[in-house]
C-alpha cells in the first residue's frame, strides 16, 4: 500500500509539476506535511544531491525519496511514477501536435503557461533561499538576529557574485563549495 502512495504522490508531481525539477518544490513540501519520507529540512538536502549528481532533478529527487524510504523498490518506483505521465503526455501531444500547432486557442494557453511556470518555479527558488539561509523555528520563537544563518548568507553573497561576474561552468562551483565547505567546516 505504501509503494502504491508513494507512486500516486509522484505521479501527481510529474503530472502538475510543469517546468522541471525545481517546479517538484511545492509538491515536495506537500508531501513532507502530509508523511514521514523526509522534513522539509531534507529538501535542502535532496535539492543539493540532486543538483550534485548527473541526470534530471525531479527525477533524482524522487530516486532519493524512493530508495531513502522503501530501498531500491521505492526509487523504481517513485521514479517511474514521476516520468510516466511526462511519457503519456509527450506521446499524446506528438500524436496531435502538427494538427493543433496554429490553433489560437493552444497558443493562448501556451502564452499563460509560461508565466504561470515561471512563478511556480520562483516559489519554489524563494522557499530553498528561505530554508537555506534562515532559521523558520527561529523566527517564531526569538528575535530576528537570531533567524539569520549568517555563514550561509555570506556564502550566498560570495557565489552569487562569483557566477554573475565569472562565467564558469556550475560544476567548477559545485566543486568550489566543496571545498569551502571541507576547508572552513560548514
Amino acid at each position: 500500500m505504501e509503494m502504491l502512495l508513494l507512486f500516486a504522490e509522484f505521479f501527481k508531481t510529474g503530472l502538475f509539476a510543469i517546468g522541471g525539477g525545481l517546479a517538484t518544490l511545492p509538491f515536495l513540501y506537500d508531501m513532507a506535511d502530509k508523511y514521514d519520507w523526509f522534513t522539509k529540512d531534507m529538501i535542502s538536502d535532496m535539492i543539493a544531491i540532486s543538483e550534485s549528481t548527473p541526470g534530471p532533478m525531479g527525477i533524482n529527487m524522487a530516486t532519493y525519496t524512493g530508495f531513502q524510504n522503501m530501498g531500491v523498490l521505492g526509487s523504481i518506483i517513485a521514479t517511474i511514477g514521476l516520468v510516466m505521465p511526462s511519457v503519456i503526455i509527450i506521446i499524446w501531444v506528438s500524436k496531435f501536435l502538427e494538427k493543433f500547432r496554429n490553433n489560437k486557442y493552444v497558443e493562448k494557453v501556451f502564452f499563460t503557461l509560461r508565466p504561470t511556470v515561471t512563478g511556480l518555479i520562483a516559489s519554489a527558488g524563494f522557499a530553498v533561499l528561505v530554508q537555506s539561509l534562515f532559521q523558520i523555528e527561529a523566527l517564531q520563537n526569538a528575535a530576528w538576529t537570531s533567524f539569520v544563518k549568517p555563514k550561509e548568507c555570506i556564502l550566498f553573497v560570495v557565489f552569487f557574485i562569483l557566477m554573475n561576474k565569472f562565467d564558469k561552468h556550475p560544476i567548477f562551483y559545485i566543486a568550489l563549495a566543496a571545498i569551502v565547505g571541507i576547508l572552513f567546516h560548514f
